[in-house]
């Protein structure tokens, strides 16, 4: 698949670092309750960890109980590609940075109105960029 930031796997390893790497292009996760933002409620945006997309608005984030970044949604829908993953065991939604192609989490059909969606991040697959002001 052809993404608009491509990297070779050395160059993204040098620009993500070891953590990151593993999420990001690995499609490793993080610890519940153990990550940067699963508690953060500041206004602000979700940027993707790899390339800095702008991909989440904090006005869309949840408590989901889980431990992780819940959102609702993306900023637009085009911002996230939707892929189906079945590793694990079981079959669940991956969700990757449309302009990169980076592991973001996955998204689950149990959030709360007015999509009914939980996209589930990876802190590490994130940065967040406070509102101004």
């Amino acid at each position: 698949m052809s993404y608009q930031i491509e990297h070779t796997d050395a160059e993204w390893r040098t620009l993500l670092g070891p953590d990151r790497y593993r999420v990001l292009r690995r499609a490793g996760t993080e610890p519940p309750f153990n990550n940067e933002y699963w508690d953060t409620h500041d206004p602000g945006l979700y940027l993707c960890g790899g390339c800095g997309a702008i991909l989440f608005d904090a006005a869309d984030k949840f408590d989901s109980g889980t431990g992780w970044p819940s959102f609702t949604r993306p900023v637009e829908p085009a911002r996230v590609e939707e892929h189906t993953d079945a590793s694990l065991g079981s079959v669940r939604t991956e969700v990757v940075c449309a302009r990169c192609g980076s592991h973001l989490g996955h998204v689950f059909p149990d959030g709360p109105p007015p999509t009914s969606l939980r996209y589930c991040m990876n802190s590490l697959a994130l940065t967040f960029m406070p509102a101004e002001g």
